[in-house]
């Protein structure tokens, strides 16, 4: 007689057993942070939203005397006090302290709106963690928002970093954010919410497609699927690659930019191939000076200038980013709006 086929988890199961996974791998014996097979105190970023909701509750199933929620009020639309008092009753439901950070993300002149929220949340997550004294950040970021991610930086002609996407695993000062759910698709943790008869807070803005991650998700995300089922699969391997190769680019960078000295010689950076230069000269701007790196015709201009810099007279001077790369003796130096950056 044969075998009863295995039948297939629930949402719930395959959501729960995903961020196991995910404790059993980032805190392994090796850590050194806590008991093998345990999770430190953890915080769970939390917008009120389906996916960030699931994730709080998952959490809580399988940590439920370790956890606190934190929130972002990013004072961008009137229904952000609602998403605040949607987090605290269910912070309070679960027993759960919660920390709630008010922020105005309102992007400068000429940002984007969606990098400017993205940072003002990034520091403030940081910020309530660190003051509730918890390392580690679980966000709610899935497979479908993965997949997004990737066709944006495409749209925008990203290097290797954008093509990356999002890293599972993230640092910023002292806190560590975790995305513990990449593998999974968003309509998961729907599914996950729906079994459990839970309910959820829906963002107006998600609707807005002048916003261009709006757009994919409503106009190109769908056609992608019915051409290319596995679409999100393949994308993700895709960006595997690209963060490999982005390793890889970073350590020669870090090899070349010890050669080059800091601040970097002239003549050491013109020994490199022109692709090489750029590379250092890439992790020279957001490694050492901290800035922006240049766009990709400003990089091509400063190489070309470099490349040309074979006389004691010869200047280079050039705008790129949040101030001016000049030449300072043998080597390259930044003025920044606010004076000479230290090498």
């Amino acid at each position: 007689m044969a075998a009863s086929p295995t039948p297939k988890p629930t949402a719930s199961e395959a959501c729960l057993a995903a961020l196991k996974a995910w404790q059993d791998q980032a805190f392994d014996d090796r850590s050194g942070l806590h008991e093998p097979g345990a999770a430190p105190p953890l915080a769970v970023a939390c917008s009120g939203g389906a996916d960030s909701s699931a994730l709080l509750l998952a959490a809580h199933a399988l940590w439920p005397n370790q956890l606190c929620v934190l929130h972002v009020h990013h004072g961008l639309q009137a229904a952000a006090d609602g998403f605040e008092q949607a987090v605290r009753s269910r912070a309070q439901s679960l027993g759960l302290p919660c920390h709630v950070a008010h922020v105005d993300a309102r992007p400068a002149p000429g940002d984007s709106p969606e990098a400017s929220a993205r940072n003002h949340r990034y520091a403030a997550l940081a910020q309530l963690s660190q003051a509730a004294g918890v390392r580690h950040v679980l966000l709610a970021q899935h497979a479908d928002d993965q997949a997004e991610t990737v066709l944006l930086a495409l749209s925008r002609g990203a290097g290797l970093p954008g093509l990356a996407g999002m890293a599972a695993r993230q640092v910023l000062g002292t806190t560590v954010f975790h995305r513990p759910w990449l593998a999974l698709p968003g309509e998961l943790l729907r599914q996950f919410l729906a079994e459990r008869g839970e309910s959820w807070v829906e963002d107006p803005s998600n609707a807005d497609v002048h916003h261009p991650r709006n757009r994919i998700r409503h106009h190109i995300t769908p056609a992608l699927l019915q051409a290319f089922p596995a679409w999100r699969d393949t994308v993700a391997r895709s960006a595997r690659h690209a963060a490999q190769a982005a390793e890889l680019l970073a350590e020669l960078a870090a090899q070349d930019l010890a050669q080059v000295g800091q601040p970097p010689r002239i003549a050491a950076l013109r020994a490199l191939s022109d692709a090489r230069m750029a590379n250092v000269l890439r992790h020279w701007f957001t490694q050492t000076l901290q800035t922006r790196a240049p766009s990709a015709a400003q990089m091509s201009e400063l190489v070309s200038q470099v490349r040309a810099c074979s006389t004691r007279g010869h200047r280079i001077e050039l705008r790129v980013g949040e101030g001016h790369v000049l030449r300072q003796g043998d080597c390259l130096g930044w003025l920044h709006s606010t004076g000479f950056a230290e090498p």
